[in-house]
C-alpha cells in the first residue's frame, strides 16, 4: 500500500516537474523571441539612426544633443498639456459633426435667399443705385457737398412740410391739372376777355389765394 502511494506521489511530482519544464521551455522562447525583436529594432533604428544622419548631412543641418534632450525633457513636461489638447480637439470634431447639419441647413437657406433676392433684381437694383452715387460724387465737388451739409437742416424741414398730406394733395391735384391741359390747344384771350373771366367766383379765389400767398411770403421774409 506504502509503495502504491510512493509511486502516485513520484507520477505527480513527475507531471509539476514536466509542467514546470514546459513553462520554462515557453519562458525561453519568449525571452529568445524578444531578444529578436528587440535585435530587430535595435537593427532597424540603427538604420533609421544612420539614414537621419545621412541625410540631415547632406542637407548641412546641425543638430544640438543638448537642444534635442531638452525638447523631449519639454515634451515629458507638458504631457498633460498635450492630452488637454487632444481632449479639447476631440471635442471640437465632436461639436463640429454635430453641428455640420445645422450649418449645412444654415447654408441652403442662404443660398435660397440669395437666389430669391437675384430673382427680384435686388442685386442689379443695388449695382444702378451705385451708379446713381457715382454719378453723384462726380457730378458735384467737396464745396457743393459741405453747402449741402451747412444746408441739410433747412432742406430736411423743407421736404418734411412738403411731404405733408395736405401739401401732396394739393401737388397731385396741380400735377394732374398740368397734365390735363393740351399744350397745343391753348385758348387766346383778349384783354376784355380777360377782365370778363375775372369776375368769374373761381378766379377771384384764385387771385386771392395767390394776394394771400404773397402776403405771407413777404411778412414770413420780414421776420427773418
Amino acid at each position: 500500500m506504502e509503495e502504491k502511494e510512493l509511486k502516485t506521489q513520484i507520477t505527480e511530482l513527475n507531471q509539476k516537474v514536466d509542467l514546470l519544464l514546459e513553462y520554462v521551455n515557453q519562458q525561453r522562447l519568449k525571452t529568445n523571441q524578444l531578444e529578436d525583436l528587440v535585435a530587430d529594432f535595435s537593427i532597424v533604428g540603427k538604420d533609421m539612426y544612420d539614414s537621419a544622419v545621412e541625410e540631415l548631412d547632406n542637407r548641412m543641418v546641425n543638430l544640438d544633443l543638448d537642444q534635442v534632450k531638452g525638447l523631449a525633457l519639454r515634451f515629458l513636461r507638458n504631457i498633460d498639456n498635450i492630452n488637454n489638447f487632444l481632449e479639447l480637439f476631440e471635442s471640437m470634431n465632436d461639436l463640429i459633426k454635430d453641428a455640420s447639419p445645422i450649418f449645412n441647413e444654415v447654408i441652403i437657406d442662404f443660398t435660397k435667399k440669395m437666389n430669391e433676392f437675384d430673382q427680384k433684381g435686388y442685386f442689379e437694383f443695388f449695382a444702378e443705385a451705385g451708379n446713381i452715387f457715382d454719378n453723384i460724387i462726380t457730378h458735384y465737388s467737396p464745396e457743393d457737398v459741405r453747402s449741402l451739409s451747412e444746408n441739410v437742416i433747412t432742406i430736411l424741414e423743407t421736404v418734411r412740410s412738403a411731404t405733408q398730406p395736405e401739401m401732396m394733395s394739393a401737388i397731385n391735384n396741380g400735377l394732374k391739372i398740368y397734365g390735363s391741359i393740351e399744350m397745343e390747344n391753348i385758348p387766346e384771350y383778349s384783354i376784355f376777355k380777360v377782365m370778363r373771366e375775372m369776375n368769374k367766383p373761381e378766379m377771384k379765389r384764385a387771385l386771392g389765394f395767390f394776394v394771400t400767398f404773397m402776403k405771407n411770403m413777404a411778412a414770413e421774409t420780414n421776420t427773418k
